[in-house]
């Protein structure tokens, strides 16, 4: 799911090119397997002898669709969910003949029936659709909505917050320069405020991050110091909004603030094959208590890219001697998905 923007859910197949898909394709399907051969043998010894011999069967199967469905994806997603449910079963059982036919001359054991063999690929198969149809009704965009929506309300009063003690700390010393960064400010918050449920480019969400950083430095002057490695970046690549803007936040607070001397925070953003890397590294002191907010929004920040990108993005943290370390890694998005 790239952007949330519909306003109730209606049947639709799930995106075959997706990486949590097709995992829970895969479990669902070896579940399938195991069941049938538990149902089908009288022991345990009998259990374990048929186990390679279902494995022989399912999983060149299991292949062949995820090939088949992930080739075809594109055109499932333009054709009317019944139709697309056709299509889908009506591949399956001619993936099931095929290949039961192709292997019965090189299996060393009897296969069954192939009409079996079809009946259970398309039963395993409409019982896989309608999880998946039940599972698009429980995370409906308009549920989905409502908590993306909640997850950047929490993310607001932060920011407010911040912003406006840097401001503050001018007024009575350079009134002139306070009042151009209130401009600054409002014209970030009516960004902030604005409708962020669909994606955003790069380069807004980066622009966005330093006139941010900009502000702060009002308040921390030299001792906070950024380097940006943006040079290899995708500037139109598509990511969730306010998605590097917390992390920021957070590095200035927990890693420049409790510093006595200047301190670099390091953003480096990158490709690599159809991922979009963003890594964030600022210092970090293991004593003291400016550590207990890091976690919210760093669970704020998960939770909004698995309502985007499901399974296919990550984000990992690692505290190394003196510096803490953040690593996104989200799909290379080029294009609004509607």
């Amino acid at each position: 799911m790239a952007s949330i923007n519909q306003n109730a859910y209606s049947s639709a197949l799930p995106n075959f090119r997706n990486l949590g898909i097709l995992l829970r394709i895969i479990v669902v399907a070896n579940v399938f397997a195991i069941a049938a051969a538990v149902v089908s043998v009288a022991s345990w010894r009998e259990f374990w002898n048929e186990v390679p011999e279902t494995a022989a069967l399912v999983q060149p199967l299991l292949i062949a669709s995820l090939l088949v469905l992930m080739a075809s994806n594109s055109l499932l997603q333009r054709v009317p969910y019944a139709l697309g449910v056709a299509l889908v079963l009506a591949a399956e059982a001619a993936l099931a003949a095929v290949l039961h036919a192709a292997a019965r001359p090189l299996l060393l054991f009897e296969l069954g029936p192939m009409p079996r063999a079809v009946l259970l690929t398309v039963m395993a198969s409409a019982v896989l659709l309608f999880y998946f149809d039940l599972r698009g009704r429980a995370l409906s965009p308009a549920l989905s909505e409502a908590r993306l929506q909640a997850l950047q309300a929490r993310i607001r009063p932060h920011f407010l917050y911040n912003s406006i003690n840097a401001v503050l700390s001018l007024i009575r010393q350079d009134p002139r320069r306070a009042e151009t960064a209130l401009e600054d400010l409002a014209a970030l918050f009516r960004v902030l405020m604005a409708d962020n449920r669909e994606l955003t480019t790069l380069a807004h969400e980066v622009e966005l991050c330093r006139q941010y950083l900009d502000i702060e430095q009002l308040r921390l002057g030299d001792r906070l110091q950024v380097e940006w490695h943006v040079d290899k970046m995708p500037a139109e690549a598509l990511v969730p909004p306010l998605v590097l803007q917390p992390l920021l936040e957070n590095a200035v607070y927990h890693g420049i603030e409790p510093q006595l001397t200047p301190g670099p925070i390091v953003v480096d953003i990158y490709t690599r094959r159809d991922q979009l890397h963003i890594r964030l590294r600022n210092p970090y002191e293991r004593s003291g208590n400016h550590h207990g907010g890091n976690k919210m929004a760093l669970a704020n920040i998960r939770e909004r890219l698995a309502l985007h990108f499901d399974a296919e993005a990550t984000l990992e943290t690692r505290v190394r001697d003196n510096s803490y370390e953040v690593h996104i890694a989200m799909p290379w998005v080029r294009e609004r998905v509607r």
